[in-house]
């Protein structure tokens, strides 16, 4: 089978830095239906640029880059170092070009990150690759690094443990487009195992530049959002217990990277950092 071509145009994603307001899904199917969706932030940002607060906005957005991407933290760092040091780690070539990322920043000194993508494009404005970082609940971290299609999907192996009621088994088909001109952001992750989609994760929604009266009225709107997002996984984790869901025990796993070329077609093949095989 051929797999299908690569995105080889240009991509005229939104300004940044932008404010999403974001619709978060989670829809559980096997072995008990479980579903919700709440509304919560994320940021659109250029690596390059990240935003900068004035002193009195800076308790509502912080963007710190020793929160990303597991290696220890150096003076200096950035957004782009410790990106480039995560691709190196795996041999490859640190982007050319622009890099957007869509993340959640620090409130109040909180921040936690489920699922942060980075879209790294050549110089030409192309699409390079995207990476996936994912954070559990227990301060782990797993990097996912994929070659979408030119719909933006791509398949990887499962890897790493982020639900007490998975295990760290199946392919994951990620749906990564870069954001749109127009502001639209839509990402999302299916599991899929034994011929079938156990579980969906997406997050959809519409970028905004982020002035000061918008991020006045974000926090408003959803103040805290970072800590609303950890406590609401908490309190479905516990749903899901009370109905007698099997709990999977928790492998170690270090800060690691999961390298994947095949787009959604074909059949995916993964290669881990030095770090993780020299820990397994």
């Amino acid at each position: 089978m051929v797999p299908e071509e690569r995105a080889c145009e240009r991509h005229e994603g939104p300004p940044t830095p932008a404010i999403v307001h974001t619709r978060i899904r989670h829809a559980r199917t096997s072995p008990i239906r479980h579903a919700f969706t709440h509304r919560s932030v994320a940021w659109l940002i250029d690596v390059d640029h990240p935003p900068i607060t004035g002193k009195w906005l800076r308790p509502f957005a912080h963007f710190r880059a020793a929160d990303h991407f597991g290696q220890p933290t150096h003076p200096g760092d950035t957004l782009r170092s410790r990106l480039h040091h995560q691709l190196a780690t795996a041999g490859l070539a640190p982007p050319s070009g622009r890099v957007v990322a869509l993340l959640s920043p620090r409130v109040a000194g909180h921040v936690f990150n489920p699922l942060s993508v980075y879209w790294c494009h050549n110089r030409d404005g192309t699409l390079d690759r995207v990476v996936a970082e994912v954070h559990n609940t227990y301060g782990e971290r797993h990097c996912y690094v994929v070659t979408p299609d030119s719909h933006g999907d791509a398949l990887v192996p499962k890897e790493f443990y982020v639900s007490p009621f998975n295990d760290v088994d199946g392919t994951y088909r990620l749906h990564v487009p870069p954001p749109r001109a127009d502001g639209r952001v839509a990402v999302s992750v299916t599991l899929h195992r034994d011929g079938q989609d156990p579980f969906t994760a997406s997050v959809t929604g519409r970028a905004r530049p982020a002035t000061t009266a918008e991020i006045i009225r974000t926090q408003l709107r959803a103040p805290l959002a970072p800590v609303l997002v950890s406590a609401r996984i908490r309190i479905h984790g516990i749903r899901l217990w009370l109905r007698r869901l099997p709990v999977i025990p928790r492998p170690a796993h270090p800060d690691s990277m999961t390298v994947s070329a095949c787009p959604a077609s074909g059949t995916p093949v993964s290669r881990k950092d030095d770090d993780e095989r020299s820990a397994s």
